[in-house]
Parts: C-alpha cells; sequence; structure tokens
C-alpha cells in the first residue's frame, strides 16, 4: 500500500478496502490530530472522536478526491475541518440546550459567547500558532477566514475584492507553506518543501 498515490488509496477505500484506509490514516494521523487539536482546546477526548468522525465518513461515505482540484491534504483537511464545525456546533447546543432545560428560578445566570468567537476561541495551540506565525499577514488571514471563521472561497473572494482563481492559488500556497512548518523538518514524503 505505501507505493499507492492518495488518489488510489481513495479509489480502494470506496471498494470498503480495509488496508488502504489505514495506509491513509498512517500518513495523515498526525496533521489530522494536529489541526483538531487547536480546535478542541487540546480536549484529548473531543480530539480523539473527531478523529474517528473523520476515518470514519471517508470509510462511509464515497468521498470523490479529484485530483484535477487539488492536493490530497488539502481535501482531507477541508473534510477536517467542516467535521470539526459540525462537531464544535453540534457540542454548543447541546450545551446551550442544557442550560435552557434548568430551572430559570434557581438563580443561575449564564452569558452567551458571541457565536463569530466560538471557533476563534477555540484555537490555543502553540503548533499551528508558531506555524501560523511564520506566514505572511495576508496568508494568516486567508487560513483564518476560510479554516476558522467558515467563510466560503467565493465569499473571501468577495470580501477581498479578487477574483475566486487568486483566492484559491493563494489558498493553495499559504497551506503548502503552513504545511512545511507543521511537518517534521519541512518534509513532505521524503521530499523537501
Amino acid at each position: 500500500m505505501k507505493d499507492k498515490s492518495d488518489y488510489e488509496l481513495m479509489k480502494l477505500v470506496n471498494k470498503k478496502h480495509r488496508p488502504a484506509l489505514e495506509e491513509i490514516y498512517d500518513r495523515y494521523v498526525r496533521l489530522i490530530y494536529s489541526f483538531v487539536f487547536k480546535f478542541t482546546q487540546g480536549n484529548e477526548e473531543k480530539t480523539k472522536e473527531i478523529i474517528q468522525l473523520v476515518f470514519l465518513r471517508l470509510w462511509m461515505t464515497k468521498s470523490a478526491y479529484d485530483t484535477s482540484k487539488g492536493e490530497f491534504v488539502n481535501w482531507l483537511l477541508t473534510i477536517t475541518r467542516n467535521i470539526c464545525i459540525d462537531y464544535i456546533r453540534k457540542d454548543s447546543k447541546e450545551n446551550l440546550n442544557r442550560m435552557w432545560a434548568e430551572p430559570m428560578n434557581s438563580g443561575h445566570q449564564f452569558e452567551l459567547e458571541d457565536p463569530r468567537n466560538e471557533i476563534e476561541d477555540k484555537i490555543n495551540n502553540t503548533e499551528i500558532q508558531e506555524a501560523k506565525n511564520k506566514l505572511s499577514q495576508s496568508q494568516k488571514r486567508l487560513i483564518d477566514l476560510f479554516y476558522w471563521r467558515g467563510y466560503s472561497l467565493n465569499e473571501i473572494a468577495q470580501m477581498e475584492d479578487e477574483p475566486l482563481g487568486t483566492v484559491k492559488n493563494r489558498l493553495h500556497q499559504s497551506l503548502k507553506k503552513l504545511r512545511k512548518y507543521l511537518t517534521p523538518g519541512g518534509r513532505i514524503n521524503g521530499e523537501e518543501m
């Protein structure tokens, strides 16, 4: 399996070939773990649960990775990001429902956090912060808008008053640089970045 490309592995995963999923897991679990750990503010239990959801989604759905739309790692991180956002929204909704379920006359007062800051507040781990600090301001902003605040590429293109293709290219280059800093020794699959 180690000699197969990510694309070939995903084709096998779609045919329920378990060793292919295990190979993808081995290749990317550290990156996904690091990514998710930041979202959960270092909550190990939630991190493990989200990682299971990511690989379960790859296994259970006929996830269609298209090589013409970018690198596999970016596609996988987008899936991870979406699962993180869904998980955080679900978790926040459950917490809010629990608070409302408490009797109002119990004297318990609470404040609701600004939902726009919710995901941003989840990012508090030094590894990604250090890697992000090596990026330019515009690269940091683009990654924050797309991955942490949940804006679509079209929305970002409108906000930045730039063509969609330019935004996609900038995001690709930013992720490539960020990935370099998150990969031990700056190597990806044995290649120098």
